[in-house]
């Protein structure tokens, strides 16, 4: 027959959760099942449990009746909190802090008091200072007197049980007696009688190393101090001996007649000897004392500077270098690199063969178009020029109404346009030079265009020529908001990208051509931008600013590089044809080279000119750039870049051309190279522009 657990009825069961509730108490604390043979019964332990047990049937009663009534009343609970182990702040959010026993919320007290009526109590409120917080229901309870004694001796880093005694007598577990039988009769192990292998070994090699001269046994050491002269003569054999080209200690000079106590009357300093020492500096004087005479040595005063030279004597005897340093003898030439001679780097530009004359004003920018042939130049006297190179003939003058700040043609040989900017305005004029089919071309391209049905909202305005404009060659008008300070065009032609005299991220502008569309690629300012230059094979973006070059892709949209020029403000940029090379030039007579594959610092920075730097460039075909400066001179150096990764670029000055006078603090404004020949273009503010081939 199996045992089964016996089973309480339901009333029962109600019965002793009540007065468990109302006594606060466990089930498990009230009484134990027990069963007994064959019966099932309860039995309670204990004569205190059983009155205990009186009491709750009574309450429980009470209880029973009262149940109804306080449910509908809604008669405050026990806000004692019943959560648990549970962290309070779980409940920062809500306004209450539990659960009572019916599954109801104990609601949060109260705590409308702001830190006057904080203040008014702890004036008011004696027992103010023994008030705490409970953080269970948030209630305030008052410390009694044996809480308040329990918290100081636990501040005053004292035992909380006063009845603890730190310093009571120690009781030895051993007695100081001494014992006959020892603590523990373990007989000794058989290994204690056996000599040890592993100390044999270690004994053996210790013996080896003493035979060899590895190990010195140790000899007791000689207690009187050994000294030796430091300065003296040096035997070869003695320790001193082994410091080749030694220093001999620096020695006083003999005293002169000035330091004696009776020096002849030529030594003595008259009056004005005397004010003129006096107004020298201690290092220009020949004499560290004035000479005085005494009648006899007897009378002669206690040195004051005494103490001080002694120290400094011993200074140099002890900072005096012990040997002399085996100083290098290079030669200055061998510390130049071995570059090669300019003859072996031709051909580049060396004298000057054509002036281009007719502006009346400064010439600002040059350009020259795809083939050679053509040459285009803006100046300040509000028109834009076009000459013939091998002439230097003016073969046409465009009147523009304002100072030309920038000029580019177009690097498309089947287009034939010229991008113009004046003041706010980007224009596109057909010169009509050369072929006319290109011109005839150039013009059904840009009449082919069709006008979307919805125009977009963009940055810049484009605007057809009219007919009076059109007669002199213009095609389009580009609008901007701000003055435009340069204009520069993709390789392919169709793209341009501008430069507004503005701040904010509306500096740089791009606009296509075939779908006249206007877009500005950044979002957010780096600084004001001064140059632009695209990437002649990939699609990156070269944005300069007057302290650094930033390299975007357009694809991707990213910041690719950020080259750190160390030049106080930019002024002009170029890409070499190769693209993996940079120069920029600053208005500190900096020309700086970087190579992208390198570093984002500078490769090389070149000095040569005493002036700001307005312009640099590269050719388009030979190993050459040139730079054009305010000191009125064309420097062209050879840069020849090779395919090996691991040789560095070959930078060599190969000429200095001078041609351009000085106007207004003011020398070569803009450089540019032949596309085919090693010819370079320079434009000053004299109003010329010179060829030099």
């Amino acid at each position: 027959m199996h045992w089964r657990p016996p089973r309480c009825p339901p009333a029962r069961a109600h019965q002793l959760s009540l007065v468990a509730e109302a006594e606060g108490a466990d089930l498990f604390g009230l009484g134990v099942l027990a069963v007994t043979r064959g019966r099932r019964r309860w039995r309670w332990r204990g004569a205190a449990r059983a009155r205990r047990v009186e009491e709750g049937r009574t309450r429980v009663a009470r209880l029973s009746v009262s149940a109804g009534l306080a449910r509908q009343q809604h008669v405050a609970q026990d806000i004692r909190n019943t959560v648990g182990n549970v962290p309070l702040e779980w409940y920062d959010d809500f306004p209450h802090v539990g659960y009572d026993l019916d599954g109801r919320c104990i609601y949060k007290p109260l705590r409308t008091q702001d830190e006057l009526d904080q203040f008014l109590d702890k004036m008011d409120n004696p027992d103010y200072w023994r008030t705490v917080q409970d953080p269970m229901t948030g209630r305030d309870l008052r410390l009694t007197d044996e809480q308040v004694a329990l918290v100081r001796r636990l501040q005053s880093g004292q035992f909380g049980d006063t009845g603890f005694d730190p310093y009571e007598p120690a009781v030895d577990f051993f007695s100081g007696d001494i014992m006959i039988h020892p603590v523990t009769n373990r007989p000794a192990d058989k290994r204690s009688f056996i000599p040890s292998l592993v100390e044999k070994e270690k004994v053996s090699r210790m013996v080896h190393a003493i035979k060899m001269g590895w190990i010195q046994p140790r000899r007791p050491r000689d207690p009187t101090p050994s000294f030796y002269d430091l300065w003296a003569q040096e035997d070869p054999n003695a320790v001193l001996g082994r410091h080749k080209m030694h220093v001999p200690a620096p020695k006083l000079a003999l005293p002169g007649h000035a330091e004696s106590y009776n020096p002849p009357p030529e030594y003595l300093l008259g009056e004005e000897e005397r004010a003129v020492w006096e107004q020298q500096e201690p290092s220009e004087r020949k004499l560290s004392f004035l000479p005085r005479k005494f009648p006899s040595l007897r009378a002669v005063p206690a040195y004051g500077r005494f103490i001080q030279e002694r120290f400094e004597r011993c200074l140099d005897l002890y900072l005096c270098p012990r040997q002399r340093k085996m100083r290098v003898n290079v030669d200055p030439e061998d510390l130049i690199p071995k570059l090669p001679r300019p003859r072996d780097l031709q051909p580049f530009p060396t004298c000057q063969a054509l002036v281009y004359r007719g502006h009346s004003d400064l010439v600002r920018c040059l350009s020259v178009s795809p083939g050679g042939q053509w040459l285009a130049s803006g100046s300040d006297d509000g028109s834009l020029r076009l000459w013939e190179v091998a002439t230097a003939r003016c073969v046409r003058t465009v009147p523009v109404g304002g100072v030309v700040r920038s000029v580019a043609w177009n690097p498309n040989p089947t287009v034939c346009l010229v991008a113009v900017a004046v003041e706010d305005s980007v224009l596109l004029l057909n010169p009509a030079l050369g072929d006319r089919l290109v011109a005839g071309g150039t013009d059904q391209l840009l009449s082919a265009f069709v006008p979307p049905e919805e125009p977009a909202s963009q940055p810049a305005h484009w605007l057809e020529a009219s007919e009076e404009e059109r007669q002199v060659g213009l095609r389009l008008r580009i609008c901007h908001s701000k003055p435009v300070t340069q204009v520069t065009w993709h390789g392919r032609g169709d793209y341009l990208a501008v430069v507004l005299a503005t701040q904010g991220h509306t500096q740089v502008l791009i606009h296509q051509l075939s779908r006249r569309r206007s877009q500005s690629p950044f979002r957010r300012s780096h600084g004001q931008v001064q140059r632009v230059a695209f990437h002649p094979s990939r699609p990156f973006l070269l944005v300069a600013s007057q302290r650094s070059i930033r390299l975007y892709h357009l694809l991707r949209q990213e910041l690719t590089k950020k080259l750190m020029p160390n030049c106080k403000w930019v002024s002009s940029l170029s890409v070499h044809p190769a693209g993996d090379n940079v120069i920029c030039g600053s208005y500190d007579s900096k020309l700086v080279w970087f190579d992208l594959d390198l570093s984002t610092k500078p490769y090389k920075v070149l000095r040569h000119h005493k002036k700001a730097l307005r312009a640099v460039a590269f050719h388009p075909r030979y190993p050459l750039f040139a730079s054009g400066s305010d000191d009125g001179s064309v420097i062209v150096c050879h840069g020849m870049v090779y395919n090996d990764l691991l040789q560095n670029p070959l930078l060599v000055p190969v000429k200095v051309l001078k041609g351009h006078t000085l106007t207004r603090d003011l020398g070569v404004l803009d450089v540019i190279f032949h596309p085919t020949q090693p010819w370079v273009f320079s434009s000053g503010a004299d109003g010329t522009i010179r060829l030099f081939s």
